[in-house]
């Protein structure tokens, strides 16, 4: 278990997870009001957005020539790290809204953290855990201002503010989570 602790510690994690936490609680306020509802997906996006950019300052450590060289297998790791910042950012959102309104619906939840920290997976690769934040508010930034099209490239563009059945919503953020854990687990972040 100590291995555990040391490795929450050398990659931020508590950090990390308390920047989720206010996150999440910025927003309560707003779904207490009674207006909310499923009509705007921004918000939630958002939200879960901000807290895959919280997440991604932990997936890179102190030293990446330490990291490079340990005995231990990274890949696993990796992956569990992705994977279980998706399921914090998403269950953060969810536990917020339980106590008040909904925003969004458990399966947008559930898509759009997997393919927001897919994003930042990609981002870890190629720019490294310092700037892995970057890809995910580029690209919910060019969503939100992207005009509304039912065209496959705009709906593969903005699938972060697709309704939660949507197609194209889904095989892309499919996609990018594959792409993304996989990149990151094999490759690691760049130095």
């Amino acid at each position: 278990m100590r291995w555990l602790t040391l490795y929450a510690r050398s990659r931020q994690v508590p950090a990390s997870l308390a920047a989720v936490l206010a996150t999440a609680l910025v927003v309560w306020p707003l779904t207490r009001d009674g207006s909310a509802g499923h009509a705007d997906p921004r918000l939630p996006a958002l939200v879960i957005a901000a807290g895959a950019m919280a997440v991604s300052v932990g997936l890179g450590g102190q030293d990446p020539a330490l990291d490079r060289t340990a005995a231990i297998r990274w890949a696993p790791r990796r992956a569990a790290h992705i994977l279980l910042g998706g399921a914090v950012v998403g269950a953060a959102l969810l536990a917020v809204q339980a106590t008040g309104d909904d925003l969004a619906t458990t399966a947008f939840v559930i898509r759009d953290s997997a393919g927001l920290m897919g994003l930042v997976a990609v981002g870890a690769v190629f720019w490294g855990a310092r700037y892995a934040w970057s890809l995910p508010l580029i690209w919910l930034s060019y969503a939100i201002y992207a005009p509304p099209s039912a065209g496959a490239p705009t709906q593969t563009a903005t699938w972060m503010l697709l309704p939660p059945g949507t197609d194209a919503g889904i095989w892309t953020a499919l996609a990018i989570t594959v792409a993304g854990t996989t990149a990151y687990a094999v490759a690691g972040p760049r130095r």
